[in-house]
């Protein structure tokens, strides 16, 4: 191999999931995360392929923090013959302790329901990403690594951890590769705005060859937050919700935004700004998740102010079945959280089957959509949606606050890396749609020439020379999927939303024969 480090994009390339960083050097392979894919079908099929490179080949593992688009393909990797080390934090082996195997269940739980209807169907079934067990066996292959503390992750490449400012236990990585010359690296990881109620601000040296950044939110100027002005967006969305025989639900990614939402609107009842009302965190996961922060509370900005709320007495945890489907029968107003976060599984998906339908309920949004999720599709306005094959009208309020969002906004971001500076040969651009990706470029034109800003596809691979990077991506084996079809929808969600709209169609169409027009005219475009 060249004495020229090269790196490849097998995810979060174009969108915002999925994310994995692929570093040969030499004999050396690392990867930096291994992320379960989300989105599109398109996208999560992913997921089910086999890896673009042999699992059995690479040396380690450096993890960035424990959300699942992040660290959600581990097991699959271990899986399919990795047995190396996995370099985390102790605050994301903590949590990836309780995701991993959490991931696990839902990939079993899923493939069990979607096996019934397959085979009811006719159809063939299928097998679960991973199991327990391979989940179970990831978590053994995590060692813990202080943040600002070198460590060697394989012969010729050392790293350590800075904080990220984005989750319990999130780091930024600081890579040396030791070519001729030495190459210096900067994985972003996710990077936190600067209101985040539970970290601290992020952190980072200057001055490097490479930095690899996040762009999720590249497109986006939000106000500028405070403690006040986050509390006082949330008090308002509250108040708006509320009616007698309703519910506020909220589809929340169980490890912190869950805990920040409790945080301050147990913080809100107690002041006297929002009537008191139960407050039920309604996934098992969050609940895990949560007695890990109390016990990093001390480590956490107002780590104390989320160990009161938990104890609040309104405050209820749903571990069991039986006590989440209790959920269904409280009586006036009350407010779910659930996950997931983009309304892709768990118990958000029966709390909207039960609620969506009702005008005096109100979902509330308050983390990144990507493109064919249910998040994203509700936030886009559709007036009927699809989960688990039974069609819902929505009649609720869909409401958006993106200022609980764990990643920073577009001007953070920019400042992030002009901060970094100087950046001597080139910044990746990463984790991000198109919108985001285009809005971050944009912010760095102001101090970085354009030549330097690369934004890979899926797939691609760049030899890292001193003067910039170098496309090396192979013409005899494409990317996986079509770039133009990463970070959007795909043909199921315009089948899915074809199917609503001719139902409601049909339905509002005057009689029986102007029905019978309009099948036979689609069986004549069928038979075309």
């Amino acid at each position: 191999m060249p004495d020229q480090p090269t790196i490849r994009f097998h995810g979060a390339a174009g969108t915002v999931t999925g994310s994995c960083h692929l570093i040969e050097f030499r004999e050396t392979r690392i990867l930096v995360d291994c992320g379960l894919f989300q989105g599109s079908k398109t996208e999560k099929e992913l997921n089910y392929r086999v890896f673009p490179f042999d699992p059995r080949m690479i040396d380690a593992v450096i993890l960035t923090h424990a959300h699942i688009d992040h660290s959600g393909l581990l097991p699959k990797l271990v899986k399919t013959g990795f047995d190396g080390p996995i370099f985390a934090t102790p605050g994301t082996i903590d949590l990836c302790s309780v995701m991993l195997p959490d991931s696990a269940h839902i990939q079993e739980s899923e493939v069990e329901h979607l096996n019934r209807r397959n085979q009811r169907r006719g159809r063939l079934t299928v097998a679960p990403i991973y199991t327990a067990e391979d989940a179970a066996v990831a978590v053994t292959l995590l060692r813990a690594v202080e943040l600002e503390t070198w460590q060697t992750a394989a012969e010729g490449i050392r790293f350590r951890f800075w904080n990220a400012g984005h989750l319990l236990g999130s780091a930024s990585v600081e890579m040396e590769i030791a070519g001729s010359p030495t190459v210096r690296m900067l994985f972003s990881g996710d990077i936190g705005p600067s209101h985040k109620l539970l970290q601290f601000d992020p952190e980072a040296p200057a001055g490097w060859d490479y930095v690899v950044c996040e762009s999720t939110y590249g497109d986006t100027d939000r106000i500028e937050a405070t403690d006040q002005t986050r509390r006082e967006a949330l008090r308002a969305e509250v108040v708006a919700a509320t009616h007698p025989d309703g519910a506020l639900l909220v589809p929340s990614f169980a490890v912190e935004r869950t805990q920040e939402l409790l945080a301050d609107l147990v913080y809100l009842m107690e002041a006297g700004e929002i009537a008191k009302c139960p407050i039920i965190i309604d996934s098992p996961l969050a609940t895990r998740a949560s007695a890990i922060f109390r016990k990093h509370a001390r480590d956490m900005e107002n780590g104390a102010l989320l160990a009161k709320a938990m104890q609040a007495r309104n405050v209820r945890f749903t571990e069991t079945v039986e006590q989440s489907k209790a959920v269904d029968f409280i009586k006036g107003f009350h407010i779910v959280i659930a996950a997931s976060g983009m309304c892709e599984a768990g118990r958000i998906r029966h709390r909207l089957k039960n609620w969506l339908w009702r005008d005096e309920a109100t979902v509330l949004l308050v983390g990144y959509q990507a493109a064919g999720t249910l998040g994203r599709i509700l936030e886009d306005g559709a007036s009927m949606v699809r989960i688990q094959g039974d069609d819902i009208k929505v009649r609720a309020r869909i409401r958006r606050l993106d200022i609980y969002s764990g990643h920073a906004d577009g001007p953070e971001l920019a400042e992030w890396v002009r901060a970094r500076q100087p950046v001597r040969a080139g910044v990746f651009l990463v984790h991000g749609e198109d919108e985001g990706i285009s809005g971050l470029r944009q912010r760095l034109l102001a101090f970085l020439p354009e030549q330097r800003i690369t934004s890979p596809h899926l797939d691609a691979a760049f030899r890292l020379t001193p003067e910039g990077p170098v496309d090396i991506s192979d013409a005899a084996q494409p990317p996986r999927i079509d770039p133009i079809r990463v970070g959007s929808t795909d043909w199921h969600n315009d089948f899915q939303s074809l199917v609503l709209d001719l139902q409601d169609k049909l339905a509002k169409t005057a009689d029986d024969k102007a029905r019978g027009v309009i099948v036979r005219k689609l069986r004549r475009v069928l038979a075309e």
